[in-house]
C-alpha cells in the first residue's frame, strides 16, 4: 500500500500516522515497514507537537548547513541528501489486531528535506 504526501516547504514535517493507520488491513498483526522511496526524505517516531515539529525543521537545519557540498555542483541539494540520510528512510512499527501499536506520544512522521514535492511512501506489513 502507499499514500502520497504533499509538502509545502523546503523542509516540511508532516503527522502522516493516521494515513499510515488506514492502509493497514483489520486483522493485521505483526509488523508495519514504514519506506520513503526518496533520497532527499525521511520518516521518524516522535512527538507530533507543532513546536516539536517545528523544532526539528529548525535542528536538521542547524547540523547540515545548507551550502559549501561537493554534491551541489551537480542539483544543488546536497544538504537535503545529507539530513535524509541522517533521518532515515524507514520505521518499523509493531501492529497488533489492525492497530498501530505506538507509544502515548508517539507517531510516525514523514520529513521532507527538499519541497516542496509529491512524495510517495509506502506502507508494508509482514
Amino acid at each position: 500500500m502507499a499514500f502520497t504526501v504533499e509538502t509545502e516547504d523546503r523542509t516540511d514535517v508532516r503527522d502522516v500516522t493516521d494515513r499510515v493507520a488506514d492502509a493497514l488491513p483489520a486483522d493485521a498483526d505483526g509488523a508495519c515497514t514504514v519506506f520513503v522511496r526518496h533520497t532527499t526524505a525521511g520518516v521518524v517516531v516522535n512527538e507530533p507537537e507543532s513546536r516539536l515539529m517545528r523544532d526539528i525543521e529548525h535542528a536538521v537545519g542547524e547540523l547540515i548547513p545548507d551550502e559549501g557540498w561537493a554534491h551541489d555542483e551537480i542539483d544543488d541539494n546536497a544538504d537535503s541528501h545529507l539530513r535524509a540520510m541522517l533521518l532515515g528512510g524507514s520505521v518499523t512499527v509493531p501492529v497488533e489486531d489492525g492497530e498501530l501499536a505506538l507509544g502515548t506520544w508517539q507517531s510516525i512522521l514523514f520529513v521532507e528535506c527538499d519541497g516542496p514535492r509529491s512524495r510517495n511512501v509506502e506502507v508494508v506489513v509482514h
